[in-house]
């Protein structure tokens, strides 16, 4: 019994921090096709856009945890926004950063897991979002907020555990790439929305408030990270 369990658990890191072989270059091009094809279409993005906001509430929180604050809940809810509340100092360094984690988040997110599938690492960005999500459902404080969750977070479970290799890699790589390419519009629409005198109360304009530098750069650093990841993150992926 006890060989038995050992070998299970040696099967079990095998599968989770093993190397998976890289797919087709074909397959990596038809996610990429795929993933733009859920960021492009404005009816397509109010749908699958529900998957940046997750990310992006998630790096609120967890930078907010990160920085020493305490984390009163996270709400997403049905047009594609969200709100983090967090408690602490409401100034200083832990505030900036939490500020600035929501637009970057995703495309880091996308950034880090390219480097995991480049790595041929393919189960353990599938667990390791499936952990992020369980940890993000725990602060969720709304029915639409935890549905989505659920949801997101049992489509990697199921995945990552049920899946084949091939599908395993299809899953992992529109995810990649969703969250690099998704990552990339929402700076563009909140320029967008503040080119018309909406959203006064962004992150970009917290930021300024909290800074004394325009709200300008910091939609600037938005669209640096974002663009910056997505090119990164692309020749990682093809394998550049």
């Amino acid at each position: 019994m006890h060989i038995t369990s050992a070998t299970a658990v040696a099967d079990l890191w095998d599968r989770v921090f093993g190397s998976q072989p890289d797919p087709d270059l074909w397959l990596v091009i038809a996610t990429a096709v795929v993933a733009l094809a859920a960021v492009v279409p404005h009816g397509l993005w109010r749908l699958s856009r529900n998957a940046i906001t997750i990310a992006h509430e998630g790096g609120h929180g967890l930078v907010a945890l990160l920085t020493g604050r305490k984390l009163d809940g996270i709400r997403l809810h049905s047009d594609t926004s969200g709100l983090t509340v967090s408690r602490g100092k409401p100034t200083g360094i832990g505030m900036i950063l939490t500020a600035a984690a929501g637009y970057t988040a995703p495309p880091l997110l996308g950034l880090g897991g390219a480097w995991l599938l480049a790595a041929n690492h393919i189960t353990l960005l599938l667990w390791l979002a499936t952990a992020l999500l369980l940890a993000l459902l725990v602060m969720i404080r709304n029915a639409y907020g935890a549905l989505t969750v659920i949801l997101t977070g049992g489509a990697f479970v199921l995945i990552s555990w049920l899946a084949a290799p091939d599908v395993q890699a299809l899953f992992a790589y529109v995810v990649v790439w969703f969250l690099l390419l998704g990552g990339v519009r929402p700076a563009f629409e909140l320029q967008g929305k503040r080119r018309h005198g909406g959203a006064p109360d962004s992150d970009a304009d917290q930021l300024s408030r909290l800074t004394h530098v325009p709200a300008g750069l910091w939609l600037f650093l938005f669209h640096a990270v974002s663009v910056c990841s997505l090119l990164g993150g692309g020749r990682w992926l093809l394998g550049l």
